[in-house]
């Protein structure tokens, strides 16, 4: 499974951004994970090919929502109300809920005041 990953760039606290992520083969779930310098790698969401179940991280909650395009195997993560905090490398990731096998390269965010 290979994946890659676009949509980073640079946006002010309060704006948005739609990252994508393409993969070569269907898995269980797409998530997408970040880490912000010095920080720990953090989930942010997930979501299931089978039937769109998600599943987000406590510090997005309302503000970013991932979807998937059956016919593109295509995931998209809507990031709105972007703040300062949300400045990271996001990976996107495939696999089994829980267990992800296969990672793209990371797309940078960053949030500016």
């Amino acid at each position: 499974v290979q994946l890659q990953a676009s949509g980073g760039g640079l946006v002010e606290a309060g704006g948005s951004l739609r990252l994508s992520c393409a993969s070569t083969r269907r898995t269980q779930a797409l998530a997408y994970f970040r880490q912000a310098p010095g920080k720990e790698r953090e989930f942010v969401a997930r979501i299931k090919w089978s039937d769109g179940s998600t599943t987000y991280g406590d510090s997005v909650k309302g503000r970013f929502t991932m979807s998937v395009d059956n016919t593109k195997e295509m995931a998209y993560l809507q990031m709105d109300n972007l703040q300062l905090e949300d400045t990271g490398v996001y990976y996107c990731a495939a696999g089994v809920v829980g267990s992800y096998s296969y990672w793209g390269k990371g797309t940078l965010v960053t949030v500016s005041s």
